[in-house]
Order: structure tokens, then sequence, then C-alpha cells
């Protein structure tokens, strides 16, 4: 009993002194995470380099584009052909991918040979029997008579351009077609199958292996975004903003990169971690100087690193008493196989043994021990070192994501990952270490040459059908310039009868005189109140107007607030209020015995019969106080006025918040004839000739008329513009088929015109997989902020993601894409039906002037014109196109509530003054 303990202690002790003695002979192999920390950076800049545009052609690693765009997600649905080539012998694949409730995937496959003669002959033939193969296979399945769409695995170095094209740039592993190189091989294949003209394919995509592995992987798990392939070779691929891709044109969605990333230390960037053993591995290569990473990671030369390192060893009498054999002193005869079997945890000494000995060497149990740990140390090497490189990805696509914690996964394939019994368990141990805050899982891929080519095919056809879809959808909200100046020359029809008597009481477009008979000269002095009343808040403005060396505007405002037993008691209970605050504003500006003239904006449905005059017609926004409707506002402020008996005021003007946005402009700009706001709704205003304002006695001079054109087509005359989705917002409005034209371009109401498109593109399976949120029903959950949030920059598709995460819907990249299609077609459509609105007003001024030209600006106001991104332009470009005998300036507003209603009241007292002299 003593005896076998104390013979296990011995073997104990002499595995741990033999493990001593490899641990500081290979010192330089064992790598601490601080140094993986540092390849990991470095790799990080050599990945950058690879997508700059002026760093690209100098760089190691590659970062080549694919116009691999999307991973599957699931719906994938068809039968699909691949081929694969990329040896002596080639596949051809039939794949059926089926999503009735479950995904399916079912594969056929036949390999051929290609004969040594066609490796070496023209690349006619060559093709040509690839043809003939694929012939042969779909006579075989009965299938000649389908035009399936095909996905092409070409394992050589190529260029590529778009999804369907390869240029060849040179080959490898024995091949030597001549008339190949240069080429497009997918060309070449067409041209052979065109020549036998017994059968039609599609090819769709080219990949490379790798992408495969991503995109097999990704169908069974859709957070999948990174392919990596650890076997003979290594290299990986991964989903990147197109934004940072400057090799490629277009900054939005994500793209797959094939990293290439065999080649990094190609510049010298590993030359202090590289040992005498990879510089040896390098020097006896058939590349030297090239694919310096691949050649201290993969397994081409995993088991060639450990034979260098036995032999040196043995030269410097540490391993086998000093004894070599022309066995071991061979290339290529410790191979990586060898490697995984001598690491197996119960075997592996028994392994080294045996293998040890076939290569003439007369092995003792500490040359075992020393060997398998040699085998460790290079293979942990090599799992560390693809954990510090894929620990770059994975911080990549984490900020690239701006998530505080990635949740991602791997596909993984290679003999290497697959077949060595610690690597796995290595590297995923390393990555988490050097990349704690992502969760990573890592997948194993299943035929990721084959069936990923395909699957690369699935997804692409799977995009294209849905985008002709949408854009079938879409169509309707596209306007073309023709439709555009129709909307124009029937805006131009129905304010002419919104102008006439005997057609008023029918027009939709109200055209209601303002009685605001002149806009500011830049003469109008004085102190003046103006009032603001249009919601549960109103103001309380002095507005000091100076004139000559001193011209310019100075304002004092106060907030109040109206109760709501005031909104909704008596009339009297309102206006004392109003005057309650008006008594109290003066005495704090110190103004109490001055009679000063006031403007007052009344943001409410009224009737006037002069600029002092307005007969409210309906309360709206809450207000409910009774004796009020079908009376004179100014009236029952007046009255007001006199019930409290402290002070006098000049009522004279009442004006709408769209005069006077013209008003605060045109007191800068004296060609400002025109306000419009583009706010949560939409109205417009312009000074129109007497001659044509037919409600109002007199002829000469002008009149500021109040268009009210956001019940433009209330009549039907837009009818044929309106699509499905205006019909759904207009239906479950407060007031349907009232305010046609505001609902298809005003803020209130662009946000649910996107969200009812959203709706209908979930429920056709073309967005967000097919699965609607709740809070997606829910009406007016799709805030119009949001259009100009998701619009707003070359962040937008993080912007996006964030709006769509507030409404509960989980998005994919291709899902953001999409929504925001969704919201520019929206918004665009709103600015041009604006811009169209807006010709017809400025081309009714130049008409109505008999003038040639006309240069004219438009003061302009509301949330959707100032915020959103577009709009401006968009509405500015169209005016332009549509009236181009006009000059049109736009400015913006600043307070033309308030600000405005004192400047009218300006002008109306200069007028008046003028008159009285």
């Amino acid at each position: 009993m003593i005896a076998s303990h104390l013979l296990a202690y011995f073997f104990t002790e002499l595995g741990h002194d033999q493990v001593q003695k490899v641990d500081k002979y290979l010192y330089h192999m064992r790598l601490s995470d601080e140094v993986l920390e540092d390849i990991s950076k470095r790799f990080r800049r050599e990945m950058e380099k690879g997508l700059g545009e002026g760093t690209n052609a100098t760089a190691s690693v590659k970062m080549l584009p694919t116009f691999v765009r999307s991973t599957p997600d699931g719906t994938e649905n068809g039968e699909f052909l691949a081929l694969d080539l990329g040896g002596t012998n080639f596949r051809v694949l039939r794949v059926k991918v089926s999503d009735n409730g479950r995904q399916k995937v079912e594969m056929e496959n036949q390999i051929y040979a290609i004969p040594e003669d066609l490796m070496r002959g023209s690349g006619t033939q060559l093709f040509d029997h690839i043809a003939e193969c694929l012939a042969n296979f779909m006579e075989q399945l009965n299938i000649k008579d389908k035009k399936l769409p095909l996905g092409f695995t070409f394992s050589f170095p190529c260029q590529q351009s778009k999804l369907d094209e390869s240029i060849l740039v040179n080959w490898t592993k024995g091949f030597k077609a001549c008339g190949v190189e240069g080429r497009d091989v997918v060309q070449l294949l067409r041209n052979s199958i065109k020549r036998r003209g017994d059968f039609d394919i599609d090819i769709v995509a080219v990949v490379n292996d790798t992408v495969g592995t991503m995109m097999t992987c990704g169908y069974d798990d859709h957070n999948c975004e990174i392919g990596l392939i650890v076997g003979t070779g290594s290299n990986a691929c991964y989903m990147e903003e197109m934004r940072h891709i400057e090799t490629v044109e277009g900054d939005e969605g994500r793209m797959c990169i094939n990293m290439e990333w065999g080649a990094f230390g190609d510049d010298g960037v590993l030359n202090g971690i590289r040992t005498e053993f990879d510089r040896e591995i390098d020097r006896g290569s058939i590349n030297p100087g090239k694919q310096l990473f691949e050649k201290m990671i993969s397994g081409m030369y995993m088991g060639e690193l450990v034979r260098l390192i036995l032999v040196k060893m043995a030269k410097e009498g540490l391993l086998f008493e000093g004894r070599l054999t022309p066995d071991l002193l061979t290339t290529g005869h410790f191979e990586t196989r060898f490697v995984s079997a001598i690491e197996n945890e119960k075997e592996g000494i028994e392994t080294a043994l045996e293998l040890l000995t076939k290569l003439g060497l007369e092995p003792s149990e500490e040359d075992a021990i020393a060997t398998q740990r040699i085998c460790q140390i290079v293979s942990t090497r090599s799992s560390n070192l693809c954990a510090a490189t894929l620990a770059a990805v994975l911080k990549r696509i984490k900020e690239n994501k701006g998530v505080e914690r990635l949740r991602t996964t791997v596909g993984v394939d290679g003999t290497v990952y697959k077949k060595h019994p610690q690597f796995a368990r290595r590297l995923h141990k390393a990555v988490r270490r050097l990349v704690p805050e992502c969760d990573v899982r890592f997948v194993r891929s299943e035929d990721g040459s084959g069936k990923g080519a395909a699957m690369v095919t699935a997804v692409a056809s799977r995009l294209i059908s849905q985008q002709i879809a949408r854009e079938k959808t879409l169509e309707p909200l596209k306007l073309t310039n023709d439709q555009l100046l129709k909307v124009k020359q029937r805006m131009i029809v129905e304010m002419e009868r919104g102008l006439k008597k005997d057609t008023h009481n029918s027009a939709t477009v109200k055209m209601l005189p303002t009685y605001v008979r002149s806009t500011p000269d830049g003469t109008e002095r004085g102190d003046f109140l103006a009032l603001d009343l249009g919601g549960t808040n109103f103001r309380v403005l002095l507005v000091r107007v100076r004139n000559g060396m001193r011209r310019g505007v100075e304002m004092h405002n106060k907030i109040y607030t109206i109760p709501q037993e005031v909104m909704q008691g008596t009339g009297e209970e309102l206006f004392d209020h109003i005057v309650h605050c008006i008594a109290d504003f003066l005495e704090y500006m110190g103004m109490k015995g001055l009679a000063l003239p006031l403007g007052f904006t009344f943001s409410f449905p009224c009737h006037q019969n002069n600029l002092d005059q307005s007969i409210l017609l309906k309360w709206t926004k809450g207000f409910k106080a009774t004796g009020c409707e079908g009376e004179d506002v100014v009236q029952l402020l007046k009255e007001a006025i006199h019930r409290r008996e402290e002070f006098d005021l000049d009522i004279v003007a009442v004006v709408n918040d769209t005069v006077g946005t013209m008003m605060t402009c045109g007191y800068e700009d004296s060609c400002c004839e025109v306000g419009l706001i583009v706010g949560t709704g939409s109205n417009a205003c312009y000074m129109e000739e007497m001659k044509n304002v037919e409600l109002v006695e007199g002829k000469e001079g002008r009149m500021c008329i109040n268009m009210e054109w956001g019940a433009f087509g209330d009549n039907g005359c837009l009818d044929d513009f309106r699509t499905e989705f205006d019909m759904a917002v207009d239906n479950l409005s407060l007031n349907p088929g009232k305010q046609i034209y505001e609902k298809m371009i005003s803020g209130m109401y662009l946000g649910e015109i996107v969200r009812n498109i959203l709706i209908d593109f979930t429920k056709r399976g073309l967005l967000f997989r097919g699965r609607i949120s709740e809070r997606l029903k829910t009406r007016g959950i799709f805030e119009t902020k949001f259009l100009s949030q998701i619009e707003s920059d070359r962040l937008a598709l993080l912007q996006v993601r964030a709006v769509l995460q507030h409404l509960g819907l989980q998005s994919t990249c291709d899902d953001s894409i999409i929504v925001k299609e969704v919201c520019t077609v929206v918004a665009k459509r709103a600015a041009q039906l604006c811009g169209a609105g807006m010709a017809a007003v400025v081309d009714k001024i130049r008409l109505n002037r008999g003038l040639k030209s006309l240069k004219v600006t438009v003061g302009v106001d509301g949330t959707l014109y100032k915020l959103h991104p577009h709009f401006s332009v968009i509405m500015q470009d169209t005016v332009k196109i549509l009236s181009p005998n006009c000059e049109v300036t736009f400015i913006e507003s600043e307070d033309g509530s308030g600000k405005g209603a004192a400047l009218i009241t300006a002008v109306a007292c200069r007028v008046r003054e003028a008159g009285q002299r």
C-alpha cells in the first residue's frame, strides 16, 4: 500500500518537474492576459485600417466586403441549389428551406471529381465540366425544368464588388486553369450553362466558407453575427455597420466583412511575440512573410510547431536523451491530429509514447509528459491568440450597437475547433476573460460551405421578394412632379371658390378675411400689449417697437395658468380671470395707469367681421366656458375690463397664429407676404388683392387671408392621392372626413400614418419577423417627433432601434432600415404636398399682380418645419420646381402668436394714425 502511494507520488513529482522544465523553456509562448489585451488592441487598429478607403491598400487585414447584407431571420422559404468548389472534388447540393411554423432544412448532395487535366487546362473546359455535373445532378432529381436560385461557394482568393460577382485574384490548391484569373467566375459559369442550353439557373450569391459558416448558424440562432473557422487555415467574418465601410458606397444597414485575418502581423505588428519556431515555420513555408497570424494558430502548422520544439529540445539534450531520428527531422511528420490525441486527458500520455515510438524514438515517461506539455502550450497559445482577435471583433460590434452589454453568437467550423479536446473550452474561457461585458454563445456549424451558400441565397431571395412587396406598398406615397402639379392646380381652384361670395359657403378652403390690411414697413413704434390664448396656459406680453436708428423689438412676458374650473365655468369667470392676469402683469411692469393698444391671439375657430371683432364658433382644446360661443370675444374682454374698473385698454386686433407668423417675419423682411405653420396642425395666410375678396366690401389695397387650408380635400378632390393608410388614420380620428390635407402633411398625423404602414408590413411578414407587439397596436404611440429623430443623422439606425425598443419591438438591423425608409417616404410626401400648396399661394400672388416673376418671402413656424432634418429642404425644392417664376425666400418666425399679435396692433395703429392725419 505504502509502496503504491510512493510510486504515485514519484510520478506526480516527475510530471511536475517535466512541466516546469517545458514551461521555462517555452516561456515566450505562454501569453499573459495583459499581452493578449495588447494584441487585441493592435488587431482593432488593423481592422480600422482595412475598413478605411485611404489605408486599405497598405492594411494587412484586408476586411473584404462580401455584399451579404443580412443574416437569416427564420422566415426563409424555398428550394435552392448550392455549388461548393474548393479542392479536387466539388459538391452540388439541393437545399429545401421551409417555414411552416417550424424551421426546417432538408439537403441532398452529390460529390463530383475534377480530373487533373481539367484543373490545369482551360477555364472554359473547367466550367463546362461544372455545368455538366450540375445538369447531371438536376436530372437525377428531376428539377431541370425549374429555374432555381443558386449559391456558389468558391474558396479561392477573390475580389467582390457585388453579391453575384467574384473576380478570381489567383488560383491556389493546385488549380492552374488558364483564362480565369482576373475574370468573374459567375459569368464564366453562366456562359457554360448558356452554351448547354438545356437548363437555366439564377446565380444569386458567391460566398466563402467563413461567411457560409455564419449564415448556417444564423438560421438556427438569429443572434449569430460572427463566423469563425479554425481548421487547416483560419479566418473570421462579422456584420459591420455600412457607415464604417469606406470601400463601399452607402451608409445604411450592415454588411458582412470577410476579415482575412490570417494575414494579421504581415506588417510586423506581431514581431514581438513571434518565437524562433514561428520564424522557422515561416521560412520553410511556400509563402514566407505571408499569413503570419494563421501560421501561429491554424491546424496546418500546429503539429509542425510541436515537431520543431521537440527537435530543438532533443538537440540540447533536454528530451530523448539527446537522440534524433530521420522521422522526427522530416517536415510534416508530426501531424496536428497527433497534438489533439496527445492532449486527451485519459490516454494522452500513452498516445504520446506510442506516437513518439513510431517516429523511431525510445521515449521515457518523462519525454511523454514533456511532449504533452509542449502540445498544451502550442494549442493554448493558438486558442488564446484566436480569443484576442475575436475579442476585438466583439468589442467593435458592441460599440457599433451602442449597448452596455452585448449578447451575440459566433458560428464556428474547422477541425481544430471541433476535434481538439481542449481548444474550444480554452477559447471560450479566454474570450470570457478578455470581454467580460459580452455574453457570447458559440454554435458549431454543420456544412458551412454547402448549406451556408444556400442560406446566403435564401436570405438574398427573401430580401429581394420582401423589397418588391414593400416598394409596391409604398409606391402610392411617392409622388411625381406631375402629380404635385395637379395638387397645386386643385389648390388654386379651391382658393378661388373660398374667395367668391357665391361659392364660399360650399368651399372647403374657407379663405377667411382677417381685416389685416398691411404688413410692417419699419416705421412702427410704441408700446403694445399682446395676449396669447390657445391652451391651458396663456401669456401676457409687453412689446416695445422702436424705429429709426434703434429699430427693433423688445419683449417682456409672463405666463399664467387657467384652472380647469375656470376653463369649464362661465364666460364671465373666464374673462374676469384673464383681466385679473392682465392687471397683475401691468402692476408687475409698473404700467397700470396707461391705456395701451392690445393685440389678442385667440387660437380657436372664429368668424371675423372686422380686425377687432371675432365671433367664437366653438370651443376646442378642453375649453367649455358657457355663454361664449356665438359671441364676440373682443366684446367679452371689454366687458370684463369694464367690470374691474382699474384700467382701460385699446383692443385693436384679434388674430390667429398664422397671421402673427407672417407679421413677425414681415417686420424683419418687407417682402414677407405669406405666413405658414407646419407643426401639430398646418395652415397658411397671404396678402390677397381686395378686389378678389368678395366677402368684404371695397376693392382698393390688400387684405391678409387666413386660408384654413387644412380642410383642402374635404370635398374629395384629393382622393386619388390618398392611400389606404390615410383612410385608416382619418377613419379613427376625432373628425372623420374633415381636415384631409392637414392629415396628410401635419405633425399630428404623420406618426400615425407610419404606424399603420408598419402594422401592414408586419402582418405580411415583411417586418419584425411577422410579430406585432401590443404597443404597436396602440393609436398615437408612434409620435411624429420620432420621425425627426429617426432621420436626423448618420447614427440613425441606433436611434431607430432605440425608438423601436421604446415601443417594445425587438428589431434587427434590417427592420431598422425598413422603418427609416417608411419614415422618409411619409415625411417626404408631407413636405412635397405642403410645397405644392405653397406653390399655389405664391403663384396666385404673382398672377394677381400680372407679373412675369415674383420675389416674395414666406414666414414659417411649427415644430415639423423647424425640427425635422429634411422637411424644409424638400418643401422649398418642391416650390422651386412647381413655381419656377417665383423667387421664394423662407424665414423662420420667432414667437408669431405673441410678438406677431403686437406687430399687427402696431401696424393697425400706424395705419389708423395715417388715416387721422
